[in-house]
């Protein structure tokens, strides 16, 4: 199996490097506004540190998340959502802007213990809440989640890939399958039900590629490939607007290359 990733081959150190904690030799700062759903990167903070969480270093500068309180924003109309983001910025800052929105939502919807409902306290150079009166902790949600490309027929130009155009697109683009794990499943049997699921056919010889954190809200995405072993395509309406076999020469419109989806398929076309 050939080596793949979302930057491939790694740079060590990465571009952005999560941390709950700034080390010593971070004296560069600047910060993520997380207005709502959307982000701008500002060079000062002046909402105070009871907004600000520290999620790691971007190019060897100190990354500060800022939860901006309702109603204000000092980005003056400028901040982005992070879909429009992933086409405009390069990936570490994409990703580093993923991580901002879903550290300071969790850290804004865990002021409270979910047992008891004491208000929680940060736990020191570590990344969760504390309940001082049940001592319940808890910490940033992350949701596995699969993500395959399945393949029929032998490797070479006449081979197809199965792409799907899920409900969640407003407009015609087509992607891999994917779906959440359930608990108690492997990542395995997850590719095969939610495949089996989506669109009706049954896969085998399920392998890893990559993965990639995906903050749409708080996923991870765990890539696989497939072949197909049986079955006639069949749409859940819920889930799937349309699906269909394609060829290297046909295919439909695609994901953005941000996405780990995008990237399995252009893996996948290199490899003739």
């Amino acid at each position: 199996m050939s080596s793949f990733s979302p930057s491939f081959p790694p740079t060590f150190p990465p571009p952005f490097l999560p941390a709950v904690v700034p080390g010593a030799d971070v004296t560069a700062h600047r910060y993520v506004h997380v207005i709502g759903a959307s982000v701008h990167f500002a060079e000062e903070n002046d909402l105070g540190d009871e907004h600000a969480h520290f999620i790691g270093v971007l190019d060897g500068v100190g990354l500060w998340a800022v939860d901006v309180p309702a109603g204000q924003d000092p980005s003056d109309g400028a901040a982005l959502d992070l879909f429009t983001l992933s086409v405009r910025a390069p990936e570490a800052e994409w990703v580093a802007a993923g991580r901002a929105v879903q550290i300071a939502e969790w850290a804004r919807t865990h002021r409270f213990c979910g047992r008891c409902g004491s208000r929680t306290e940060p736990v020191p150079n570590e990344r969760a809440m504390r309940c001082p009166e049940c001592r319940l902790l808890a910490f940033p949600r992350v949701a596995p989640a699969m993500i395959t490309l399945v393949t029929k027929g032998d490797p070479g130009p006449d081979q197809q890939v199965l792409l799907a155009h899920g409900v969640q697109f407003p407009m015609p683009m087509y992607s891999c399958l994917a779906g959440f794990v359930e608990p108690g499943e492997t990542l395995e049997g997850a590719v095969v039900r939610e495949v089996m699921e989506e669109v009706g056919v049954l896969v085998g010889n399920v392998t890893y590629r990559s993965s990639q954190p995906w903050p749409f809200p708080h996923s991870l995405m765990i890539g696989f490939r497939a072949d197909w072993q049986a079955g006639d395509i069949l749409c859940d309406p819920t889930e799937i607007v349309d699906a269909g076999w394609y060829t290297r020469d046909a295919l439909p419109n695609t994901p953005p290359g941000v996405s780990i989806a995008r990237r399995l398929i252009d893996e996948w076309i290199a490899e003739v």
